[in-house]
């Protein structure tokens, strides 16, 4: 059953239902990420298993990272013209039957397809869910409704290696893909019944696809530039020409977004400052946590010559700290302001970024787990303040948009640090080792392994310092408005 749109006018009562409804999108939005990462501590195993080099298997979580950063704008935009609850359950249904593929992909190449076709449907669930329960929710539960999106978000990108490793060593790898159907069925029902029928917006204008093509082409070209500038080298022909690829295309978007009467990006909303500004945020504290998340893996299973389901285990300590601390600091954020919040939450990303980069083979589990805990701890104040106050810097209408971006600036975050991380672990791990042939790296001695892990965790804390300094500015800017 449900509810015409009027009801969910701010003169209405709330809907009871809604938190069970909450339960269904956040069980699609968890699904989401957690495929974003469940493969990265598999790429050994699947270099194995498919004798394939590891160039070509870390195209898999790379593919599906793609298509959802390059089409999540237009994604986004389809859900407003059409209505937000029939584009999700499409592509919530999608992302399902693409993960039953996914389990049974008979090659390498078939598995790389079938991720492309699941990032198509998991586009749609990470642009709208967002934006579905901030329409859902009244202002004054918002905050902590979306921090309970937000500890999905961080469960998903943060677990995934941990999940990732206990099936592996449990039941294998096709299990990472096949566990998402019974999960991904039960949502869909939930959602289909339990959340409201939200009229789309009424204005039916074209839709931009010159716009999305545009944006498409910018935001895969620089994705496609950081991966073959790893593999081949940032001063050679092809990183080059993705990147001047990306800038043209980019150029492009911005002028074609000013000459439509229906863009898929009103770029009048980067006017909005505390709008602008979150997304900036957003976008380096999800370059922090997926560099550690990818990071991670190799630390502790080569570096460190721990058994993986040890490496799980160890793994799961941020995530869990992250799912427990995320309503809280959604509840904070409704009581004393996003501002703050998100500053601290910052901070404690970069110590943690810190303290990893100085660990060593000497490392204890006590010590790792004190290490780990601000990164957890830290991204679930952070997200969940700044993601309530991004939806609440622009109006009803732009709900739909304004999740979108969010979740753009979850899968840039991503997509850029996977690449760079790599690339910070290659290039230190074999300059430690002596060793050029990049095709060596995992068979490289722990000590070199490590060193590159080291290094890798740089990013870390550059990116989430670099966010606290916006968050800095943000709150003097505030301070200053109001003198």
């Amino acid at each position: 059953m449900t509810r015409p749109a009027s009801a969910a006018h701010s003169d209405a009562p709330p809907d009871p239902r809604r938190w069970l409804g909450l339960a269904g999108i956040g069980s699609g939005v968890f699904m989401f990420t957690l495929d974003g990462s469940i493969v990265n501590v598999a790429l050994p195993t699947l270099t194995q298993t498919f004798g394939a080099s590891l160039a070509t298997v870390q195209w898999i979580p790379l593919a599906y990272l793609l298509v959802i950063t390059t089409l999540v704008l237009g994604a986004a935009r389809l859900g407003d013209m059409h209505g937000r609850k029939r584009a999700y359950l499409f592509g919530l249904g999608l992302f399902t039957v693409a993960s039953a593929l996914c389990g049974l992909a008979p090659g390498v190449g078939w598995l790389i397809a079938f991720r492309v076709l699941q990032g198509f449907g998991a586009v749609f669930v990470s642009a709208l869910g967002g934006a579905i329960i901030a329409q859902t929710f009244p202002p004054s539960e918002r905050g902590r409704a979306l921090g309970v999106i937000s500890s999905c978000v961080t469960l998903g990108v943060a677990l995934g290696p941990t999940v990732g490793a206990f099936i592996i060593d449990w039941v294998g790898w096709r299990w990472m893909f096949l566990v998402n159907i019974p999960v991904g069925i039960a949502a869909m029902i939930i959602v289909s019944r339990v959340i409201p029928d939200f009229a789309p917006a009424p204005a039916r204008l074209p839709f931009d696809w010159l716009g999305t093509v545009l944006i498409a082409l910018a935001l895969g070209g620089f994705s496609l530039a950081l991966t073959f500038g790893q593999r081949h080298g940032f001063g050679t022909m092809l990183p080059l020409a993705l990147f001047a690829l990306a800038a043209l295309a980019l150029a492009g978007f911005f002028l074609a977004e000013t000459q439509v009467d229906a863009p898929v990006l009103d770029l009048k909303l980067f006017a909005n400052h505390p709008f602008s500004a979150g997304l900036a945020m957003s976008v380096l504290a999800f370059i922090a946590l997926a560099s550690t998340a990818f990071t991670l893996p190799f630390f502790l299973q080569l570096g460190l010559t721990l058994p993986i389901a040890t490496v799980g285990l160890l793994m799961a300590i941020s995530p869990i700290i992250g799912a427990i601390t995320s309503p809280i600091g959604g509840a904070l954020s409704d009581r004393f302001g996003p501002r703050w919040v998100s500053l601290v939450g910052l901070l404690m990303m970069a110590l943690g970024g810190a303290l990893l980069s100085r660990l060593d083979q000497g490392t204890t589990i006590l010590r790792f787990a004190m290490t780990i805990a601000p990164v957890g701890f830290g991204m679930a104040l952070f997200s969940a303040a700044n993601n309530s106050a991004v939806m609440n810097a622009v109006s009803r209408e732009r709900l739909g948009i304004a999740s979108g971006m969010l979740s753009l600036a979850r899968t840039l975050g991503q997509s850029t640090a996977i690449p760079i991380a790599a690339a910070l672990f290659g290039l230190f791990a074999l300059g430690h080792a002596g060793v050029v042939d990049h095709t060596a790296l995992l068979r490289l001695p722990p000590s070199s392994l490590l060193r590159g892990a080291q290094h890798a965790f740089y990013l870390t804390w550059i990116a989430a310092l670099l966010g606290a300094g916006v968050a800095l500015w943000m709150l003097l800017r505030d301070r200053t408005s109001r003198s």
